[in-house]
């Protein structure tokens, strides 16, 4: 099994024409919110691309929250944000969830062999999950959307992390990944996270206390994983073999 490091929408394409696993990686904030959705007992989650999809999905099934972000802030009409630290209404309940970037990436992968997100706050977990398959594995940094040239630190680094807790040989993408490996041994990931670009941005809008959140390391054994499609987005559930706190959706009724 091979691994690779390839970022944004190119990374989904490469694992889409490669049958490839591809792990999303959206370190501040949609992988940890996600997991962390999961965690506390969210019954399903339904990724969308847009807001338009969200409220879509919301006129479908009324009872559902929508959790998201556009420019780091929850859109207009939304329950909740895109902060892993606002996640306990979600227990028992269906999510309708979109951001920016880490949402478009997950469903921009779909037709791979699996598709996932995990960063540092499930590290363990999705590693493990990892294991138990025979394909080749992307990591997908996230990046920003609409935006190549952006600096995606965090994202980075905790794809590094990732394969640092895999005993993974990076193939596509060894350079980088070598370099962020470096990088933690020398500052760690909760400094790499904060000076992170994207970071400064969170600090802007008021929400800098999710950027040492997120740094945390295996707060979650949740693994969020697409199962299926429909006509808004995918549906997401849990993928750990580990049973998470709350009622999540891998025990859904």
């Amino acid at each position: 099994m091979a691994w690779h490091a390839i970022e944004g929408e190119e990374g989904c394409a490469y694992a889409v024409a490669n049958n490839c696993v591809a792990v999303i990686v959206d370190a501040l904030r949609a992988s940890a919110t996600v997991a962390a959705l999961l965690d506390a007992g969210a019954t399903e989650i339904i990724v969308v691309r847009e807001v338009v999809d969200a409220f879509a999905a919301r006129a479908l099934y009324p009872d559902a929250l929508l959790f998201g972000e556009r420019g780091g802030l929850h859109p207009e009409g939304f329950d909740y944000g895109n902060s892993p630290r606002t996640v306990a209404a979600a227990a028992g309940r269906r999510v309708v969830f979109t951001t920016t970037t880490g949402a478009g990436l997950l469903v921009a992968a779909w037709g791979s062999a699996a598709v996932c997100m995990g960063s540092v706050v499930n590290v363990a977990a999705l590693v493990d999950y990892l294991s138990r398959h025979d394909r080749d594995v992307v990591l997908i940094p996230a990046g920003l959307a609409g935006d190549p040239g952006f600096d995606a630190q965090e994202d980075w680094a905790a794809a590094a992390a990732i394969a640092v807790q895999a005993q993974a040989e990076i193939e596509v993408g060894a350079d980088r990944i070598g370099h962020w490996r470096k990088r933690i041994e020398a500052e760690g990931i909760e400094a790499l996270f904060a000076s992170a670009p994207h970071a400064e941005k969170l600090r802007r809008v008021g929400l800098g206390d999710d950027i040492s959140f997120c740094a945390r390391v295996d707060i979650f054994e949740t693994v969020p994983v697409a199962v299926a499609r429909n006509e808004f987005g995918l549906i997401v559930q849990n993928g750990s073999s580990t049973p998470c706190r709350g009622s999540c959706g891998s025990r859904q009724s």
